[in-house]
């Protein structure tokens, strides 16, 4: 799973680590086995890889001007 982390570095995904603990973030380091996930409000948060059961790659949503309805 670290590999697989390593190669995410850079790009935002969303992680899971069971039933009730999900995460969203982009990558911005791996040490230790920790997971270093920065979101939006450039918080960092910070998990276990070994707790990490399912990544998403979080794909960019393309905003248009306009009205939605």
């Amino acid at each position: 799973m670290e590999e697989l982390l390593k190669q995410m570095m850079g790009k935002k995904v969303d992680i899971s680590c069971g039933t009730n603990a999900t995460f969203s973030g982009e990558v911005v380091d791996i040490k230790g086995g920790i997971l270093y996930l920065r979101d939006d409000e450039e918080r960092v948060a910070y998990v276990s890889i070994e707790r990490v059961a399912i990544v998403w790659e979080v794909k960019e949503q393309q905003t248009r001007p306009g009205f939605v309805s």
